[in-house]
């Protein structure tokens, strides 16, 4: 690859035909060094056709995985196709492209992972009472687990160094909240991990793909997780590409 540091953006996508073209041309002129790909997770709108003709890598799962799953396929591709770090976007609009370059200065700076915090910066973004007592719970859960104090552990717009990108490559959760363990995870492994703050928006089409039911049941399946393995040892580094 001809750039020194190529950077690809991971894109997992469910049903997002309403506002995937949007966010791909928002990438287009605000980073058009960096390449994307998008992970169609098994959706049953255009969400592909429409990643292909906005010019992306495009991958097709064949039934829905989930985030977790749609993402370790994203971070395979990157590692396979040996891109120097990757950054997490999502498709529905949230994401302001202008702050990734506020992530990638980070990783410049050393770290390996890159947090963008939705509730450190000044954009619109609000969550409801449910969402938000779940959180407050999984941020008292990561400061246990990890010793660190995050104020978003479940933001989705982060950004990886090569080394965590080829460890998320093999070994990534498939399970909803998949970016609180993850966070705990590269913390207990020694990885540099930073948070910044960031603007985020409101989704700008589509419907979320969470209600409260599920967001309870989710919660407290992670919480069970990280409970029963509080005290595991912690796991080695994988051999990673550098």
């Amino acid at each position: 690859m001809d750039n020194a540091l190529s950077t690809i953006i991971v894109i997992p996508a469910f049903n997002e035909s309403g506002s995937l073209p949007g966010v791909l041309q928002h990438l287009h002129e605000v980073v058009p060094e960096c390449e994307v790909v998008v992970i169609d997770d098994g959706s049953s709108d255009d969400t592909y056709d429409l990643a292909v003709v906005g010019g992306a890598h495009a991958l097709k799962l064949p039934f829905n995985l989930g985030i977790g799953g749609a993402l370790r396929a994203g971070f395979r591709f990157a590692a396979e196709q040996g891109f120097d770090r990757a950054v997490q976007f999502d498709a529905d609009g949230q994401h302001d492209a202008t702050e990734i370059a506020t992530l990638l200065a980070e990783l410049d700076a050393g770290a390996d992972l890159v947090i963008g915090s939705r509730f450190a910066g000044t954009g619109d973004y609000e969550v409801g009472r449910t969402r938000s007592a779940g959180m407050g719970l999984l941020r008292v859960a990561v400061r246990l687990l990890s010793g660190r104090r995050f104020s978003d552990t479940s933001s989705g717009f982060r950004a990886m160094s090569s080394r965590l990108l080829h460890q998320f490559a093999v070994e990534y959760p498939v399970e909803y909240m998949d970016s609180t363990e993850t966070l705990i995870s590269a913390c207990r492994m020694g990885f540099d991990v930073r948070e910044v703050p960031v603007t985020m928006h409101e989704r700008s089409a589509g419907e979320p793909s969470n209600r409260n039911f599920r967001l309870v049941y989710n919660y407290a399946r992670l919480l069970v997780v990280l409970a029963t393995t509080a005290r595991a040892k912690t796991p080695a580094l994988a051999e990673v590409g550098t």
